[in-house]
């Protein structure tokens, strides 16, 4: 059964998007702004448990240089910066959706 999985699925496009989303973080960070469309550092911070201001930082960084997530810094004080979703990122809404409706079918 494996091997007949391993035939069917290109790995490269597999392994590709797991660079992209794998990780505690990422997908929690995506699902967010799916939600929101706009989010805040701060709103980010507090709306998932646990992450650290380092390791969100780092993730919201890696995330930006893939092309998933959008930074805008407004020029005022107390700085301003507000998260979006590029168009690659809002992409992933269909496959977020699936997760979550995998959730619901097998959490039981």
């Amino acid at each position: 059964m494996v091997k007949r999985i391993i035939e069917v699925i290109d790995k490269k496009p597999f392994e590709y998007t797991l660079s992209i989303i794998a990780g505690k973080w990422k997908m929690k960070i995506i699902y967010l702004l799916i939600c929101s469309e706009v989010a805040r550092y701060g709103e980010i911070k507090r709306s998932i448990t646990g992450i650290t201001h380092k390791m969100l930082s780092s993730q919201l960084k890696e995330l930006e240089l893939d092309g998933i997530i959008n930074r805008k810094e407004y020029p005022q004080i107390p700085p301003k910066v507000e998260y979006t979703l590029t168009t690659k990122g809002k992409s992933l809404k269909q496959l977020i959706k699936d997760i979550c409706q995998w959730g619901i079918e097998n959490d039981k």
